[in-house]
């Protein structure tokens, strides 16, 4: 399924991730998933969280500069081999990925993968069809 994820851009400063995380918990906002990549000068926060437009407003309120995404969000069961089955489907049917991380909500549930592809329709055909 496709879901909204934010992407919020942060200096490379201490404190900076915290501050994001504040203004979120001030808000009452919860994060279900994030991934963090960083550069020497800045990072990128991604997030799929509860609340996104009240998510963006607050962020960018407190002068943070974010954008909002469609990402792929895929279920596969919690096991070896699980993400694999999702990437040689991909590999076969020439999906790009830009990036993608996971999270499990619980011990006894599947894995939720969240991917960026190049193209989202064509990746959602192909998991529905196999």
């Amino acid at each position: 399924m496709v879901i909204k994820q934010i992407s919020v851009f942060i200096e490379n400063k201490k404190g900076r991730l915290a501050d994001v995380t504040n203004v979120l918990a001030n808000e009452n906002i919860n994060i279900k998933a994030l991934s963090l990549a960083d550069t020497s000068d800045f990072g990128i926060l991604r997030m799929i969280v509860d609340e996104i437009e009240k998510a963006i407003y607050s962020l960018k309120q407190a002068g943070f500069i974010v954008k909002e995404t469609d990402v792929l969000a895929v279920e596969v069961e919690d096991r070896p081999g699980g993400l694999n089955s999702i990437l040689q489907k991909f590999k076969e049917y020439n999906i790009d990925i830009a990036y993608m991380y996971a999270f499990v909500e619980s011990l006894n549930s599947n894995a939720l993968l969240v991917f960026k592809v190049s193209d989202i329709d064509k990746a959602i055909k192909v998991l529905n069809q196999k």
